[in-house]
């Protein structure tokens, strides 16, 4: 099964909540993430030990400059932002490279699945 990873554990938080309903990674990532695909969301560090949060459903994958990231969008990938400019710092210090509003991201946004037995 394929999986929505955050490195961050600040974010389980927020995805446990549903806080955060809305990845935001940088180029054109369709070739992995395409509408409708089941997925793991699960938080750690890249090669450690991850820990899954919940199933998701790839509710919708779009590619768009940052500039045309609507501010919802933004508040959903981290509820802790709200424009553009904390946005592009943001992805910048995750990916180590300045990002501009030209940069080319891929959102995705997921739903939690409920995996509990039918009452």
């Amino acid at each position: 099964m394929l999986a929505l990873n955050f490195y961050s554990s600040v974010f389980a938080t927020a995805l446990q909540q549903g806080r955060k309903t809305v990845t935001i990674r940088l180029g054109d990532k369709r070739d992995k993430y395409q509408d409708g695909q089941l997925v793991w969301v699960t938080v750690g560090r890249r090669f450690g030990t991850r820990r899954r949060i919940f199933t998701a459903l790839i509710d919708r994958v779009e590619v768009k400059k940052v500039s045309e990231v609507s501010p919802r969008e933004i508040e959903r990938d981290n509820p802790a932002l709200r424009r553009h400019e904390e946005l592009i710092d943001f992805l910048g210090k995750i990916y180590g490279r300045p990002l501009t509003m030209d940069d080319q991201v891929t959102v995705i946004h997921f739903s939690r699945v409920d995996e509990s037995a039918p009452g």
